[in-house]
């Protein structure tokens, strides 16, 4: 052997043993608690939201239904009754009992047929129906149920139903010509009834037999064509619900034990199927069985060692009740089996061994058949319980030795009289295959697919046809119950056909910069006012008592020459305008308090020191080389951000309220015009919560005001001046749904159209605004003279919009607690978007959306994004997600600019600090101290690049620039203190002159 293959052998042994070591070969029981310290963390933002990649080649995509729910077809061409037949054909229940279908909270009771399966989606009179839908799709697998009593009416073995084997050869014949793999499950529910007559139902070991004979019916039939078998659908339901609560059928309501005893009879039935097949048929047929097992997901109140070993239990008494026996040693849980020690009953040691290992892969079902809706509450054992599948997925690999997972149902649902837009649907789904594609390249667990369902609207067990779960739509009351796709299965398909989430040209970070005179801003709501002079100002004149109090005490009667005080006597200015100058921003954006400067809201009392501060500051900043950017009226607290008087004569119901904003703009345009060049009217005037009579005088005191400053002050002060309009983006729920889009362009209209439209547009208000009031009647909406007309159409200089969020919009009513009934909207989110801690959902692509819909509306008119920010934990020390979100809208307004030719001019993060805007600063403030977070710094850098520099970066060639002010230069502001130096550098002089004087006199003198 050479040498140096021997030197290698260790070292790869050393490799193999680190790689082995980092993967446990073999689970053991209790080790999926470590899944809940795992997730106890938040994801960095980067990893928290939609992840762009695909699944691994040969990833199974399938969709799945179940017989009683969709065949119908329930006494014809020979089919016996099952317990689902019996049990909804029994008289209706009264009130209060648990067979009543539940409703979705708040949903209008829908009118469906008899909440029965005996027509449903008449799928066994559709087999062509139902199998081009799954072609449409682009499946490579189809779950479905064989119906026990069609195929062996009397559910004991004999003739069987030839009718009923015809039916499924077609089906699986018609699967074969369209490439689709079935995954066949012999029981999901609907037990013969005879059986249930005959021996109680499986809560008698007997049926394990006539199980065993019509599972062997089925492999000899249909073996040769199905490479996947599910022996029992969700034991769980089966033996709690169908034995021991009586919520499903058969209906029987028995003792905690008779459910145990059910489970424990469904395991070993289970259990027989295995090895009939894997001893009789795997040789020549080499397909695989497993047990579809159900679960919730449940998380700790508290991430304490107690709380969590009661979440293990709470798994542990639902999933692992089934898949510990299966999957690692033939026995129930040990939590199980301390806890209900009278209640459970023993396996054998034979027994034990002939269930471990009975299963080829993990079929796992979540979605809301359990979760949230038939899991006992005893089960959570006090905690919280939650739809996550990418740490259920993460425990199942941890608990159960890596076993490969097949996810055999999963999906939502919408209410029973939501139609094809079903966005609820849609985005949960959206959100289960990410985490699984999560589970997979983060997680390593090995998920080889994933069923969604179903395939069709059905019957919903419990819940009849209060809700809907299909991909494809059926009308139930129609004769012919054609498939019509729903919205869900548009993207079911797309994200089939891309394998997963490709990353998309759209999705990737642009490189380049912003013009050399883009704008850098940061916006507060108000800068705190503290006219409080320093002690230098003060005229008092003091001794000091050296002898008893050691204080200054002021002399009565006394007092000194008062100077004139200046700027630098406010002390809070100078340290507010280093915070600015450290963030490297060229402009900053705040708003003036009209109620502190004119309390009466006129000129009869005006707050000159207030005024002064104000004017001190914007000198100061451009002193400082920053402009300042200066909103007259900000809508809050109290009154309105109105002068107390003005308030209470109506705000702005009252037409003189903008006669008041014209006389204010004009006092401060006068004031500190000569310092402000960008002037905001009105920041943010919010039009969800504003009256059409409010929105009208509003409108006018702007141009009012746009006016008085374009007569009187442009041409001395060269200024310009508009309005920043609250500008979040509305999408499409669903976006291939017309009537979604025709939603979102409404709400569009009302929330930015309301006062861009007669500012920007045509003087008036958006004829599709007014054209929605009058179709319902409401006539509140004022009309403009045509003076008016021209009064406001025009009336700006550039357009600023505030930017925070994006919201999806639905026509179809789901959820009556977002639903606007006036516009006829359904609000919502995308559950997999990254979120806020007050729930506000960070979006950056909106944000080029919105920019882009205001020039196509408006034409191409200079734009600043004049406030663009998101609120933090202020636990945290790392301020991760404000830099996540101000890096990716950033480069989303980069790309406005670079790739879609908007005029855009300028940028501001909102806000300042957290003084004034608590949770959105990019300054903490405690205890009279700013400090910088890490995203102050990360929008610095920004600032610093102009934008985003590539890895090999060009000399910048941007120039600085500095703006001079005149009138705030170091001599200018120091005038007396000159004077001052001047008279003693006079007096010093003529000292050194006197002196040199009589010192040659005197030396003269001696000689």
């Amino acid at each position: 052997m050479p040498a140096a293959v021997a030197a290698r052998r260790p070292r790869l042994l050393l490799l193999l043993l680190a790689a082995l070591g980092s993967r446990c070969l073999r689970a053991e029981p209790g080790d999926g608690a470590r899944t809940w310290a795992r997730f106890a963390r938040a994801a960095a933002p980067e990893a928290a939201g939609l992840p762009r990649a695909t699944f691994p080649d040969g990833f199974r995509w399938a969709v799945g239904s179940a017989a009683y729910q969709t065949e119908g077809g329930w006494r014809q061409h020979g089919k016996g009754a099952s317990i689902w037949d019996t049990f909804t054909h029994r008289p209706a229940a009264a009130p209060g009992d648990p067979r009543l279908a539940e409703k979705p909270s708040g949903a209008p009771p829908p009118a469906p047929p008899p909440a029965t399966g005996d027509v449903a989606s008449d799928g066994y009179h559709n087999v062509f129906r139902d199998t081009e839908g799954l072609r449409q799709l682009g499946v490579t697998h189809y779950r479905f149920s064989i119906s026990w009593a069609r195929v062996l009416p009397n559910g004991s073995a004999g003739a069987p139903n030839r009718e009923g084997l015809r039916y499924y050869r077609r089906l699986l014949e018609r699967l074969r010509e369209l490439g689709v793999q079935p995954v066949v499950t012999l029981y999901h529910w609907d037990l013969p009834q005879r059986l249930q007559d005959a021996y109680g139902g499986w809560a008698s070991p007997a049926l394990a037999d006539h199980f065993r004979d019509y599972a062997e019916l089925c492999f000899r039939h249909f073996g040769g064509q199905v490479k996947y078998w599910i022996t029992i659908d969700n034991p769980y339901v089966v033996a709690w619900h169908g034995y021991a609560t009586g919520r499903m059928a058969p209906g029987v309501r028995g003792s905690s034990r008779l459910g145990y005893l059910v489970a424990h009879n469904l395991l070993l039935a289970h259990a027989k199927i295995w090895h009939l097949y894997n001893t009789s048929f795997r040789p020549t047929q080499g397909g695989q069985v497993s047990i579809a097992l159900s679960s919730h997901w449940i998380s700790p109140r508290r991430m304490t060692e107690y709380d969590i070993k009661e979440c293990q239990k709470s798994l542990d008494f639902v999933l692992g009740w089934f898949a510990k026996p299966i999957f690692i040693d033939g026995d129930y849980p040990d939590s199980m089996k301390s806890d209900l020690p009278s209640l459970l009953p023993d396996f054998t040691e034979s027994e034990k061994e002939f269930i471990k290992g009975t299963a080829d892969f993990f079929a796992l079902s979540f979605g809301p058949t359990l979760s949230f809706q038939l899991l006992d509450p005893h089960m959570k054992f006090h905690q919280l319980e939650s739809p996550s599948l990418r740490q259920l997925l993460s425990w199942i690999d941890l608990e159960y030795n890596h076993p490969q997972v097949f996810i055999v149902e999963n999906g939502w649902f919408v209410s029973g009289t939501t139609k094809r837009d079903d966005a609820k649907y849609m985005y949960y789904l959206k959100k289960f295959i990410m985490e699984t594609l999560k589970a997979i390249r983060l997680d390593g667990v090995d998920v080889i697919g994933y069923t969604a369902w179903s395939l069709m609207d059905g019957f919903e067990w419990h819940r009849g046809y209060s809700i809907r779960r299909g991909l494809f739509y059926v009308d139930f009351q129609s004769q012919d119950k054609k498939l019509l796709p729903k919205s869900s299965a548009l993207f079911y398909q797309k994200l089939i056909e891309n394998n997963g989430f490709p990353p998309l040209p759209e999705n990737q970070p642009l490189e380049g910069t912003f013009p050399c005179d883009f704008a850098w801003g940061v916006a507060d709501n108000y800068i705190h006012v503290d006219t409080t002079l320093s002690q230098f100002t003060d005229p008092s004149v003091y001794l000091w008592d050296i002898h008893h109090s050691k204080r200054l005490i002021r002399v009565d009667g006394l007092v000194a020459h008062k100077r004139k005080s200046y700027c630098v006597d406010f002390g809070a200015i100078r340290p507010q305008i280093a915070l600015l100058q450290e963030m490297h921003i060229t402009h900053f954006y705040f708003s003036l308090d009209w109620a502190l400067i004119l309390p009466l809201g006129n000129q009869s009392q005006v707050n000159s020191t207030v005024l002064r501060y104000y004017r001190c500051v914007v000198n100061e900043l451009v002193r400082a080389n920053i402009t300042p950017v200066v909103a007259l009226w900000q809508p809050g607290t109290p009154h309105e951000g109105l002068p107390r008087p003005l308030a209470k004569q109506g705000a702005w119901e009252n037409p003189r309220t903008a006669l008041a904003f014209a006389e204010y703009a004009r006092l401060c345009f006068k004031e500190l015009g000569h310092r402000v060049k960008f002037w905001i009217t009105m920041n943010e005037p919010y039009t969800r919560n504003m009256t059409y009579r409010a929105g009208h005088h509003l409108l006018k005191a702007h141009a009012l005001a746009w006016r008085a400053y374009d007569e009187k002050f442009r041409q001395a002060q060269g200024g310009k001046v508009s309005i920043a309009l609250q500008a979040d983006w509305i999408e499409p729920a669903c976006p291939s749904s017309l009537k979604d889009k025709e939603v979102a362009d409404r709400v569009l209209e009302f929330d930015i159209g309301w006062l861009a439209e007669p500012i920007f547009g045509s003087g008036d208000y958006p004829p599709a605004m007014r054209d929605w009031l009058n179709q319902r009647n409401n006539f509140l909406l004022p009309y403009f003279t045509e003076d008016e007309k021209q009064l406001i159409q025009g009336s700006f200089d550039f357009m600023a919009v505030s930017h925070y969020t994006t919201i999806l919009v639905d026509w179809e009513k789901e959820d009556p607690v977002t639903y606007n009934d006036y516009l006829e909207v359904q609000e919502m989110t995308d559950i997999t978007w990254l979120n806020s801690p007050s729930k506000v959902a960070v979006v950056p692509w909106g944000l080029r959306k919105v920019l882009n819909w205001l020039k196509l509306k408006y034409g191409d008119i200079p734009m600043y994004v004049i406030a663009n920010g998101v609120d933090d934990d202020p636990s945290l020390e790392q301020d991760t997600l404000r830099m996540y979100y101000i890096q990716n809208y950033v480069n989303e307004a980069l790309k406005a600019y670079i790739l879609d030719g908007i005029n855009l001019c300028g940028y501001f993060v909102y806000s300042f600090n957290d003084r004034s805007a608590p949770k959105f600063g990019l300054y903490r403030y405690a205890a009279n101290q700013f400090e910088p977070k890490p995203s102050m710094k990360h929008y610095r850098k920004i600032i610093d690049n102009n934008g985003f520099l590539g890895p090999e970066p060009l000399e910048r060639i941007c120039p600085e620039e500095y703006t001079v002010c005149t009138e705030c230069g170091f001599f200018h502001t120091r005038k007396s203190l000159l004077a001052f130096i001047s008279v003693l550098l006079f007096a010093f002089i003529i000292s050194l002159s006197f002196i040199f004087y009589y010192s040659q006199k005197g030396r003269r003198s001696y000689k």
